[in-house]
């Protein structure tokens, strides 16, 4: 497969990467914290091939991207209180929340109850969710290698394997979201990234 390479400000660059979304096809583009590659969260085959671009392991669950908090009825259920409280004061930000998962989501995006689901800070990004709808978003690497935060790094690790990469120069962030599962009661932090500890937990004792 020939990859294409599209710079974000060209207007051909939203057309093309929802026509190759809507084909079933993966789109790279930039966010708030690293390269991702995504498919449309609802199309089962297309993400699917996520698995099949990265080398990634099928139990590895693939996150949920959104444009707007309105989206998240559409990926995830019973919503708890503290996970709506971060989403309030960190979204649009690099926040992963794993909240119960809609069953109208197709276990390959997650074989469990729950879903991670995140609104990036970035307008491209924000753009072309609100456009094509929640999507099923990885970094744009190869299983267990570095993520990627430039164009190139996503070309050189999945050059060929996926149909578009949008441009958008070296992203702001550099590392992957913090990652907190709301689903137990207190807010457990399961990979450390840009948000700390101390900032989750304040939320969360503004409740008690």
């Amino acid at each position: 497969m020939n990859t294409i390479i599209i710079p974000v400000e060209d207007p051909l660059a939203l057309p093309s990467a929802l026509e190759v979304l809507k084909s079933g096809g993966l789109v790279a583009f930039p966010t708030d914290t690293v390269y991702g590659v995504g498919a449309l969260a609802f199309d089962r085959m297309a993400v699917e091939s996520i698995y099949t671009a990265k080398d990634r392991p099928v139990e590895k669950a693939i996150p949920i991207l959104i444009g707007d908090v309105d989206d998240l009825a559409k990926v995830a259920i019973s919503i708890p209180e503290i996970a709506l409280k971060l989403a309030a004061h960190f979204w649009p930000g690099p926040l992963t929340l794993v909240i119960p998962k809609n069953p109208e989501l197709s276990d390959i995006v997650s074989a469990g109850p729950t879903v991670g689901v995140r609104m990036p800070d970035h307008l491209f990004a924000r753009r072309l969710l609100r456009t094509a709808g929640p999507m099923a978003v990885t970094s744009a690497n190869l299983s267990g290698q570095p993520s990627p935060t430039t164009a190139g790094d996503v070309f050189s690790q999945l050059g060929k394997r996926i149909a578009l990469i949008i441009d958008g120069g070296i992203t702001p962030g550099g590392v992957p979201s913090t990652v907190v599962d709301c689903t137990s009661g207190e807010p457990q932090i399961i990979r450390s990234g840009p948000i700390p500890k101390r900032e989750i937990l304040a939320i969360s004792e503004s409740l008690l």
